[in-house]
């Protein structure tokens, strides 16, 4: 059973119906057509707002999703990045919160990564121009004058929290945090926390929320770990699931067979093919490679800046804000940025390397051609990183175009999966008569 739920009671021509102990009731939606957010059931503040920041059609997800909020119905959602699944459960909430006078805490959203909890309260920001709601982001990494400003609006109260796991239980072990009268609760990109280790964590927060809330979990895909979390979380919710684990159709994906020291050249011809291009971001799975990289294209003539995680909050917002604004035209980082950014008309992801996991493929990937834009997509595949890029492929489907690399870099290297060894190892057989040298003593 979900966490300090009960059991789901209907009145039926005045018959007390108890709802058996199904998990899912799964909802079979066919392909829609475009629904105008004016067809959905939202207040006019929201949709002054909506119009306000030129949306007119609703995405799949949001075109799902608002209206089972809306009814008050828990929901696990499966959507690929780049869909609307933020704006999917932030409408229907502020919707909800239209008109709400005091300042007690309404609404709980949980996320993996502190860049992904400054982009939901922007987006919160933004789309309740026109509605009196408060919000503000949790998340650790700041100075000391961050933590107090957390602190005092966590104690006054405000209508919607952004939290990381780990920071926001700092901050209720301090026993000034009240949820009395919490009444949603949100986990946005659900898989990512597991995946971080943020289970325990997850449910501790949830064990100081009221029983009576509405749970949505939002996640880019749906491994049996998740579906374990909701049955703990949520109660008899509706399922929507979207294209998992597929690139935007937008996403023109492309690979080269390179060795490492051909990348840089490499990319550097694919960045003067390109001129147009304003904004790129280039992934690299390791962080100690990220100077490396940024240091190579400089002295290769451009002008670029890698964000890690070795950086300090302050830097890393003052990057994102150099790109977004595209005062930086190339961005270097490991995978903390390939969930949650919401950078609109990034032209270009390059993978440096071939992502470890297949998921991590897509997610990188759908850093562009978001909100049905077009993008392009190009995966810098070595030797030893041939098996990871046949298991992507797996994952989407679809074999991803070869372009060859320049004649003036060399050949690059063949396509060939290297075969794994089956030999088993010799079981270890102690020798006759062996003796263990002594060792010396001290």
């Amino acid at each position: 059973m979900p966490i300090g739920r009960n059991e789901v009671t209907l009145d039926r021509n005045e018959e007390r119906v108890v709802l058996p102990p199904v998990f899912l009731l799964t909802r079979i939606y066919p392909t829609f057509d475009a629904m105008k957010f004016t067809e959905l059931g939202l207040n006019d503040q929201i949709l002054d707002a909506i119009d306000h920041m030129g949306f007119i059609n609703a995405t799949p997800i949001q075109q799902q999703a608002i209206p089972l909020i809306l009814e008050g119905r828990d929901l696990i959602a499966c959507a690929q990045t780049g869909t609307g699944k933020t704006a999917a459960f932030i409408l229907p909430i502020l919707h909800k919160l239209t008109g709400k006078e005091d300042t007690s805490i309404n609404t709980l959203i949980i996320v993996p990564t502190r860049e992904l909890a400054m982009q939901i309260e922007q987006e919160i920001q933004g789309l309740s121009y026109f509605v009196s709601v408060g919000s503000i982001a949790i998340y650790g990494g700041g100075s000391g004058k961050d933590f107090d400003e957390q602190k005092k609006t966590l104690s006054e109260g405000t209508d919607i929290i952004v939290a990381t796991p780990g920071k926001l239980l700092s901050h209720i072990a301090m026993g000034y945090v009240d949820f009395s009268n919490l009444q949603h609760l949100i986990l946005d990109e659900a898989d990512k926390m597991l995946d971080m280790g943020f289970a325990e964590d997850i449910l501790q927060i949830i064990s100081q929320l009221p029983d009576n809330r509405q749970n949505l979990m939002f996640s880019a895909t749906m491994p049996p770990k998740i579906r374990d979390l909701a049955k703990r979380i949520l109660s008899y919710p509706e399922e929507i699931t979207l294209s998992i684990s597929k690139p935007a159709a937008g996403v023109k994906q492309s690979v080269y067979l390179a060795y490492d020291e051909q990348k840089i050249k490499l990319i550097a011809s694919i960045l003067k093919e390109r001129p147009e291009y304003v904004s790129i971001i280039i992934f690299t799975s390791s962080k100690s490679k990220v100077n490396e990289i940024v240091r190579e294209l400089r002295t290769a003539g451009f002008q670029s800046k890698g964000m890690s995680s070795n950086r300090t909050q302050e830097e890393r917002e003052e990057i994102l804000r150099g790109f977004r604004s595209r005062r930086i035209r190339i961005l270097v980082a490991t995978d903390v940025m390939s969930r949650g950014i919401d950078i609109k008309e990034i032209n270009m992801v390059i993978n440096f390397d071939t992502p470890f996991d297949a998921e991590d493929y897509v997610h990188r990937v759908g850093r562009t051609a978001r909100a049905n834009t077009k993008g392009e997509a190009v995966t810098l595949v070595n030797p030893k990183d041939m098996r990871k890029l046949a298991q992507i492929e797996r994952l989407i489907e679809a074999e991803v175009v070869r372009i060859p690399v320049p004649e003036e870099l060399g050949p690059g290297p063949e396509w060939k999966i290297e075969q794994r060894s089956n030999k088993k190892k010799k079981p270890f057989r102690k020798k006759k008569n062996f003796k263990r040298p002594q060792q010396n003593p001290q």
